[in-house]
């Protein structure tokens, strides 16, 4: 499949080392998918669902022990330790090796091993980057499939002689989680996963590549690769502009990726295209204005809570050749079922564990992160530029948090290096369906905080060297906040396709079309210029409340950043501990 040696070699040393009984290359036809989607159904890894009702889908169970990202056992192997820096866990590379070599030596025997060349964004794109995984998982190939380019193209994408292709290595081995490792070597461009079937430890192209890795290649080679969703406005004209926007979990990213424009849009013209839901890799055009792509070629969901009203786009992606893992097997009709879906009752079905379970019982039938794996291309509303090598121009970029009375529902930032620290000092505050204590603010910076694969001031001083190289050719950067409470603890803005509202106004304050007020924290809409015709329960008055900014709870939030910015030390860029000096001089 490829005449590549650095390919050759690397493969030779992974057979060797694991010691599988066979090995197969992965090419990506039809007939090689579908013969290990027999094989992998005979032996009851996965199950073929209804043909008629979900065609080409299939049902997968991890292990109990094995549901979720393990943070704890996620490990950046950079030579230095200070170059991880304190918000990643650091392992010294020689010791990391030697450990997980261990563990791998002979991992595969009775095994075959799957190598799987996949492309991270569209083949023949100048974003793209080349992948190749190692797995014992048929599991981890067919979703490999469904989230990357995957099969010989890569190989094309990588060509004969070059040396930059990522190389993640994965084997269930024992699904021993006392010995669950999830290692990047960054300088090595390499993964090795070890002991999880899970997906967000296993599909080495997510966040392992997609984020960790290509953030420290994008910070040596002049790009960001960025925790952002990419969605494109079309007005009534057709003309579309194009937003990245980055959430922290549980803030409505997905929702937003396919958002769906209220009536008093929807009937004037205005559509929403989804690009990405989850990741943007951005790079500096030929004109000098920062265009994006998205890496994936489909998305990796949460199934609990998606449903018919929530996000129809999404629930409409994993009608066909979707992947579910950990959801309820409704037996009857051998379809599939989670909490959140229907209120439909659930008499005869096995639960994500695989037993017995009927609605009646008090204990969850889907793990709460069950997970869907679709196509991309089966959604609604994906946009026509998806597959566009070139990628698609920014014209803005957009942190979010939640927070019950700091942020306003959204403010703009006054430029660039003002934008690069309010995304600096994103956080959201722990709610009740979270763990410890209610109200506790934690800050995830850009969102990135487990996904940064270098020191996080690093990362900052990147960004702000991005901004010079644009000049007045960058976006503009805001921040928005849908979750503001009242005082009964009550949200007071609506939401989901509303969000479409301040989304209109970002465009326009884009476009130099709509006015804003200075505040202390950056510029604000005013309140008669969100549009809120059709709403019931918002009016002027609620507008002006969701637009407050309260010096007091600044001030203190002012306290809560130095602190943060502490954590940093002398990595931090001055430029951004100016900023906060000049908030401080602003709230008085």
């Amino acid at each position: 499949m490829t005449k590549n040696k650095n390919v050759l070699s690397w493969v030779d040393e992974v057979v060797a080392l694991t010691k599988p009984d066979n090995v197969v290359w992965i090419d990506g036809s039809d007939e090689q998918l579908e013969a290990l989607t027999n094989e992998s159904v005979s032996t009851g890894e996965m199950q073929r669902l209804n043909e008629d009702k979900l065609p080409g889908c299939l049902i997968h169970r991890t292990a109990i022990n094995d549901v979720a990202r393990v943070e704890h056992r996620t490990f950046i192997c950079s030579k230095n330790e200070e170059d991880a820096g304190p918000t990643n866990n650091w392992w010294n590379p020689t010791e990391a090796y030697d450990k997980l070599g261990k563990l791998f030596d002979g991992a595969m025997k009775g095994r075959t091993m799957y190598v799987i060349p996949y492309s991270m964004g569209p083949i023949g794109s100048p974003f793209s980057k080349v992948g190749v995984e190692v797995t014992d998982s048929i599991y981890v190939v067919l979703n490999m499939d469904i989230m990357t380019r995957m099969g010989k193209d890569a190989f094309k994408q990588l060509g004969d002689t070059s040396n930059d292709f990522v190389r993640g290595l994965h084997s269930k081995a024992d699904i021993d989680e006392e010995n669950r490792y999830i290692c990047h070597f960054p300088e090595d461009n390499t993964i090795w996963s070890i002991n999880s079937g899970y997906g967000g430890n296993v599909l080495l192209g997510k966040k392992c590549f997609a984020l960790r890795i290509a953030s420290y290649q994008g910070k040596n080679e002049g790009w960001l690769a960025e925790h952002m969703l990419i969605l494109g406005i079309e007005n009534p004209q057709g003309e579309v502009k194009y937003i990245a926007a980055a959430f922290p979990s549980a803030c409505g990213k997905t929702n937003l990726a396919m958002l769906i424009p209220p009536e008093i849009y929807a009937n004037k013209g205005y559509k929403v295209w989804c690009v990405g839901d989850d990741i943007a890799w951005i790079r500096i055009g030929d004109d000098g204005r920062l265009w994006a792509i998205n890496p994936e070629n489909g998305f990796f969901g949460v199934a609990p809570g998606t449903n018919e009203k929530s996000n129809p786009n999404a629930l409409a992606s994993t009608m066909k050749d979707t992947i579910f893992t950990n959801v309820v097997h409704k037996l009857d009709d051998n379809t599939v079922w989670w909490e959140g879906l229907d209120k439909e009752p659930i008499t005869n079905a096995l639960n994500w564990k695989g037993e017995d379970w009927n609605s009646d019982m008090a204990e969850k039938g889907a793990h709460p992160n069950s997970r869907f794996t679709a196509p991309a291309i089966n959604c609604p509303c994906i946009s026509d530029e998806f597959n566009s090598p070139g990628g698609v121009p920014l014209s803005a970029i957009v942190f979010g948090g939640r927070r019950a009375k700091t942020a306003p529902l959204v403010y703009q930032s006054y430029d660039w290096q003002h934008g690069v620290f309010v995304g600096s000092i994103m956080a959201s505050e722990t709610t009740a369906a979270a763990s410890g204590e209610v109200g506790v603010v934690r800050r995830d910076p850009m969102a990135m905080l487990p996904f940064c694969g270098y020191h996080m001031g690093d990362y900052f001083k990147h960004w702000l060297d991005i901004g010079k190289k644009l000049g007045d050719k960058a976006p503009e950067i805001f921040n928005v906040n849908w979750f503001r409470l009242d005082d009964d603890g009550n949200f007071i803005w609506p939401g989901f396709g509303d969000n479409m509202r301040v989304l209109d106004w970002i465009i326009k304050r884009c476009e130099g079309k709509a006015d804003a007020v200075e505040t202390a924290i950056g510029y604000e809409p005013k309140p008669e210029d969100i549009n809120i015709d059709g709403l019931d329960d918002v009016n002027l008055d609620i507008m002006k409340e969701l637009l407050n900014v309260d010096t007091a709870l600044w001030k203190e939030e002012a306290e809560g950043i130095h602190e943060f910015y502490k954590k940093f030390g002398d990595r931090l860029p001055s430029e951004l501990m100016d900023e906060l000096e000049k908030l401080e001089k602003r709230l008085g």
